[in-house]
């Protein structure tokens, strides 16, 4: 019994002194264990996660472990479900890292709206996937040009506030001699 407190408490003291580099950066990277490679994916899983094959590697394990979740639940999903997670994959698999990036800082973002703010975007995002791709692209060259009272004549710069001036970079003003007061003075 006394050797099993020693043990524990050596085993203790040896978390406690590890250097601050030797510990993962966040909950996520303990909690997630290693995935396994491209290589050593099932067929199943291969052929439902193709999308992500040429990123599956370089991809960090909890990524990897979601999608393997999504891979698992796919034969479940109906035909639309599975449909609409191969088109989410295709479309992820295509994106840029800046856009990957972007997506995921806008997801957080709308993970702390509220969710009536949600939902309004949503129903915009909605009406919007129902245009047809004619009025989809006038939409986005709208988008793209600048305002038209911007095109007609430049912005003017906002006026900067001259700083005011430091009594340690103006020269010293002559001690004042005495001398009688004039009225202009007063």
């Amino acid at each position: 019994m006394a050797q099993t407190g020693i043990a524990l408490a050596a085993i203790a003291g040896i978390f406690l002194t590890a250097p601050a580099w030797a510990a993962p950066s966040g909950p996520v990277l303990m909690a997630t264990p290693p995935q396994p490679m491209w290589y050593e994916l099932t067929t199943a899983q291969k052929i439902i996660l193709a999308p992500l094959c040429d990123d599956w590697d370089a991809m960090e394990a909890y990524r990897q472990k979601t999608w393997l979740t999504i891979a698992s639940r796919f034969p479940e999903m109906t035909p639309q479900e599975q449909r609409r997670v191969q088109e989410q994959m295709q479309t992820w698999s295509k994106l840029t890292n800046e856009e990957r990036i972007a997506a995921r800082e806008f997801f957080q973002e709308m993970a702390q709206m509220p969710a009536a703010q949600r939902e309004q975007l949503r129903q915009q995002w909605k009406a919007y996937s129902s245009l047809p791709e004619e009025e989809k692209e006038k939409l986005k060259k709208m988008a793209a040009k600048p305002p038209q009272s911007q095109t007609t004549r430049p912005a003017a710069p906002p006026p900067t506030p001259s700083p005011a001036p430091n009594p340690a970079d103006t020269p010293a003003a002559p001690a004042p001699t005495e001398s009688p007061q004039t009225p202009d003075a007063q």
